[in-house]
């Protein structure tokens, strides 16, 4: 069986970096610790202790509070599993102003490489979950996939096309250094952030 084709979760955030403009930018988890290598920008959340599947709601509520802000959510496969619920009412609330890119390497990085549930090797049929068609069932109807960083540069614009947007970006298993990060106190970061919003 041929390995399907992946990019490295590190030009893969590359990508959403150059082409973001003024977006509000919310990684979590393994996203949140690779974003951090990358200039830093004053709209950046960076929501990283014990939040996975908590960057989507966060998102929704800040495109709902600032329709006219662009908000990008960067999640993982594994953080998109721990609350699936959330893609039907991301659907229902249907933000135009929001994008939802899930980067899905099929394991639990962070917490060590374990194969998540959507993996093939945990399926009865062999078959890596579709995170494209979960979104699709959930309401989404911009829906985009890329396994290679070229391809998701040259349609970037999805990034900002009316929303909801939900971009799966298929992203190669790390093997370095995958440690969480702390991205700093959390309090200061968020007056920051709250700042951001104001300007």
């Amino acid at each position: 069986m041929s390995t399907p084709q992946a990019m490295p979760l590190a030009e893969a955030l590359a990508v959403v970096h150059q082409y973001r403009a003024d977006a509000v930018v919310i990684t979590t988890m393994g996203a949140a610790r690779e974003w951090q290598t990358l200039e830093p920008h004053p709209k950046d959340l960076v929501y990283m202790p014990s939040s996975m599947g908590q960057g989507p709601p966060l998102g929704l509520g800040i495109a709902i509070a600032q329709p006219d802000q662009r908000v990008i959510v960067v999640n993982g496969d594994g953080c998109m599993l721990m609350n699936l619920g959330c893609l039907v009412t991301l659907a229902a609330q249907a933000p135009k102003n929001f994008t939802l890119v899930v980067v899905d390497n099929g394991v639990y990085e962070v917490t060590g490489g374990q194969a998540t549930i959507g993996h093939p090797t945990k399926r009865a049929d062999g078959q890596p979950l579709n995170f494209a068609d979960l979104a699709r069932a959930a309401g989404f109807t911009e829906v985009y996939e890329f396994d290679d960083a070229e391809s998701f540069r040259f349609e970037h614009e999805t990034l900002h096309e009316p929303g909801p947007v939900y971009i799966v970006l298929k992203t190669n298993h790390q093997t370095k250094d995958i440690s969480a990060r702390s991205p700093g106190p959390p309090a200061e970061r968020i007056e920051d952030f709250r700042t951001s919003l104001q300007s």
